[in-house]
């Protein structure tokens, strides 16, 4: 489905609007969350829309697809842009992208297993400077996703920091579809005030006023800035690139 670049500025705009409001509800400074645009598998003509509406914060799930759609735009995380860009990693890194996620993107929010995060100290070890890390909590122990259990939540994290000095600053959630989002933001927002993290990536189009009442620093918003998204990327052959 189409959607026009005036739209898509709209509903940025409409969505900053509820930010504040419920930040000021929950006695929350609006500055402190951080929207995340995802794009995954929207065309490259939405992001520039959004970009020249003065966002500057997007989301992909995909490393390959994250590298053809914003090389133009930034072609890496030392490339400094005006307005800056910034760029989350938001689905699942498989460990044989480790290397080219560190280097393209400012966060990743999907530190999810031992063999990543030993991958991610070798890439450090071997001079790349890590982005911003999320660790991600299955909250609901769903088999079918990626994640850190919350019972073995604190182990994990404390090997991510303490052992292997990783740049953990925060966690992140995607609750069961089926279950009330509160009780998953309240289980992953208590984890993270154990050990004193931060960043709190949690909340989606449908859930994100619940995510920010329980303390969300960084909310990804699909949908609801871009319309639908189509079944794959449809970015133009130029920017996809060969692979």
């Amino acid at each position: 489905m189409e959607i026009a670049a005036t739209e898509i500025a709209e509903n940025l705009a409409t969505i900053h609007r509820q930010i504040e409001k419920i930040a000021a509800e929950s006695g929350r400074d609006a500055a402190s969350i951080e929207l995340i645009a995802v794009s995954k598998f929207h065309p490259f003509d939405r992001v520039a829309a959004a970009r020249a509406a003065g966002h500057h914060s997007f989301g992909e799930n995909r490393v390959q697809e994250a590298v053809a759609k914003f090389s133009s735009l930034r072609p890496s995380r030392d490339e400094v842009t005006n307005p800056p860009l910034k760029l989350h990693l938001v689905g699942a890194l498989q460990t044989n992208k480790a290397r080219q996620a560190a280097q393209f993107f400012d966060a990743i929010h999907a530190l999810d297993r031992e063999n990543l995060a030993l991958e991610l100290v070798k890439i450090r070890d071997q001079g790349v400077a890590l982005p911003d890390l999320y660790i991600q909590i299955n909250s609901g122990e769903e088999p079918q996703k990626s994640g850190i259990f919350p019972a073995a939540a604190d182990v994990f994290i404390e090997k991510c920091r303490a052992e292997w000095q990783l740049p953990v600053i925060g966690l992140m959630c995607v609750p069961p579809a089926a279950d009330p989002p509160e009780l998953h933001f309240a289980l992953v927002a208590e984890i993270a005030k154990r050990h004193y993290l931060p960043k709190l990536s949690m909340g989606m189009s449908h859930d994100f006023a619940a995510a920010i009442q329980f303390g969300a620093t960084a909310i990804r918003i699909g949908t609801a800035i871009f319309g639908e998204r189509p079944a794959f990327a449809t970015a133009p052959a130029s920017q996809l690139g060969a692979s």
